[in-house]
């Protein structure tokens, strides 16, 4: 089995030893190429270089936003030799994920350990006895995700903590909660109800202070605590959405806590959600922010987004 190893030297949570680790552990499964991302995107070209060369399988080293960077590389591949009938899951190499970021939804949300040696290891055992999975991906414009995408408010947190890292902050649980606590009280543009959602033969529902797309449950993490706006996510499923209608202290704090829970059940007249949605639109009456995968892309007015099924084997 041919295989390449897309590694962000930069991963929060490994070393070169460790790296140097795997890569061994690997080999004596594999035949492998190893490849080291130079620059954000770089792992999206090395992920489609791979699948056009046809290796058998791709493995990521680093956070969810190298996994998303290397999902959408395979996603643009075009393999010589394979019939046009095909799904892509049939068509494209599989895909591992070692935990290597602050977080690693994705790699958690399949069910694998938190630290890189113990998901090495599962990887490992999966490759031995040819278990995978199929998955299903979300794709917001041309921009496929995995696990989560938001527009609003969530994603305006995102951006305020890449901006808290690139000075040199370390990304942790109480970052996130200082960055969405001041975003709220201080970002009042981002509280107001600016969008609306569209869906082909249903109502429109508007207005909307922000959403959270899922394709998968949990959303993220804090700690060891799963956060679940849209508990009913599946890889299997489509889209799931959870909206907020208004972003007043009162109904927020509500909600908030409806999502920590034990056993989450966010709702209330401000609360919006949809389960198993395979196509809508949200439209802003200005431009918000947007975030995939915990990567803040920037400003929006309008994003379509799509269920993409049966999309991807994952080793797991």
């Amino acid at each position: 089995m041919q295989a390449v190893l897309v590694v962000n030297p930069k991963a929060t949570t490994t070393t070169e030893r460790s790296r140097d680790v795997l890569v061994r552990a690997l080999r004596s499964e594999v035949d492998l190429a190893v490849r080291y991302t130079r620059q954000r995107g770089h792992a999206a070209t090395l992920a489609r270089e791979a699948a056009e060369a046809g290796v058998d399988l791709v493995v990521t080293l680093g956070g969810d936003g190298t996994v998303n960077e290397v999902v959408n590389g395979l996603m643009a591949a075009q393999p010589a030799m394979v019939a046009l009938s095909q799904s892509s899951a049939e068509r494209l190499p599989a895909l591992a994920v070692v935990p290597g970021g602050s977080t690693n939804v994705f790699a958690r949300a399949l069910g694998l350990p938190r630290d890189w040696p113990e998901g090495t290891s599962v990887i490992l055992e999966g490759l031995r006895e040819g278990r995978s999975r199929t998955i299903g991906l979300g794709r917001a414009d041309d921009r496929y995700f995995t696990f989560c995408a938001g527009f609003g408010l969530d994603a305006a947190v995102v951006g305020r903590v890449e901006r808290a890292r690139r000075r040199g902050r370390v990304s942790t649980p109480s970052l996130y909660l200082r960055s969405a606590v001041g975003q709220y009280f201080l970002g009042r543009k981002q509280r107001q109800a600016g969008l609306r959602l569209e869906r082909p033969g249903e109502p429109m529902e508007e207005p909307l202070a922000f959403a959270i797309v899922q394709n998968t449950a949990p959303w993220t993490y804090l700690g060891e605590r799963e956060v679940n706006p849209n508990p009913l996510a599946s890889f299997d499923l489509g889209l799931d959405v959870m909206a907020m209608r208004q972003l007043q202290v009162a109904s927020t704090l509500r909600t908030v806590t409806q999502i920590l829970a034990s056993d989450p059940d966010p709702h209330g007249k401000q609360v919006l959600r949809l389960h198993d949605v395979n196509e809508f639109t949200l439209v802003a009456s200005d431009p918000k922010p947007f975030q995939v995968d915990g990567d803040y892309l920037g400003e929006r007015k309008k994003v379509h987004f799509t269920a993409v099924p049966a999309a991807l084997r994952v080793i797991c």
